[in-house]
């Protein structure tokens, strides 16, 4: 006779599957370093010379890559100096007049911003840029290409900024810090080159001083903004 010897309990793990390692939802998780994607440098680097107005004064061809010289000029009427606007206009006409004319400066700058996004300039400007700007004035480095574009123009600047707003890149806080930030001395740049010039043969100083005095105060009211936003209006995020 055959003897039976009982059975030994089995575990209820030891049928179980194994375990498989846990896959991360993005497969960029757990890799050292951050990828720029090649292009998307390429197209931020462009952006930044295309806003900057460094080849404005150019006359080369490659002038033909600056903002400023592809939004041109309007022709002026003949025997006068003004433009396509006329003189002396008042009311909504006028300002119907003024808005036409912005619309090729905002147009320009949103399309090229749109193609920089596209290629994923945005991305690059925004994590390179962002461990500047947080500690300057709180804002996402973003904002980087409109910042740029608002001290030569801004229109082109408040297009921008309304385009990163509306596409959830920007906060309520951070646009009412970036707005402050763009109308404390608007369009440095274009106008402190072109009606500061009057005055620059009689100034004591170099004139590279009262234009980092006028960034300087920029930063100041966009850090006053901050800082009031921050302690009195807590509910603006």
């Amino acid at each position: 006779m055959t003897e039976n010897k009982p059975q030994e309990p089995t575990s209820p793990m030891a049928n179980a599957p194994a375990e498989q390692p846990a896959v991360p939802e993005n497969p960029e998780e757990g890799k050292p370093g951050k990828k720029y994607p090649l292009a998307g440098c390429i197209a931020l680097a462009f952006a930044v010379v295309f806003f900057s107005g460094i080849l404005s004064t150019s006359k080369e061809w490659y002038s033909a890559f600056d903002y400023l010289v592809l939004n041109g000029n309007f022709g002026t009427m003949k025997n006068a100096a003004a433009t396509f606007k006329g003189v002396g206009g008042t009311g909504v006409k006028d300002g119907f007049m003024l808005a036409l004319s912005l619309i090729p400066t905002v147009m320009l700058a949103m399309g090229v911003v749109n193609i920089v996004e596209g290629c994923g300039g945005l991305k690059v400007a925004e994590r390179l840029l962002t461990p500047i700007m947080r500690p300057l004035m709180g804002l996402p480095g973003v904002v980087s290409l409109a910042l740029i574009s608002s001290t030569q123009s801004t229109d082109a600047g408040a297009g921008m900024t309304k385009g990163l707003y509306d596409r959830g890149l920007l906060t309520e806080k951070e646009k009412l810090i970036f707005v402050q930030f763009q109308i404390t001395g608007a369009a440095a740049i274009g106008n402190f080159l072109s009606l500061g010039s009057a005055v620059f043969d009689s100034i004591l100083v170099p004139i590279v001083i009262p234009f980092a005095l006028i960034l300087f105060l920029k930063l100041f009211a966009a850090n006053v903004t901050r800082f009031i936003l921050s302690k009195y209006y807590k509910e603006v995020q």
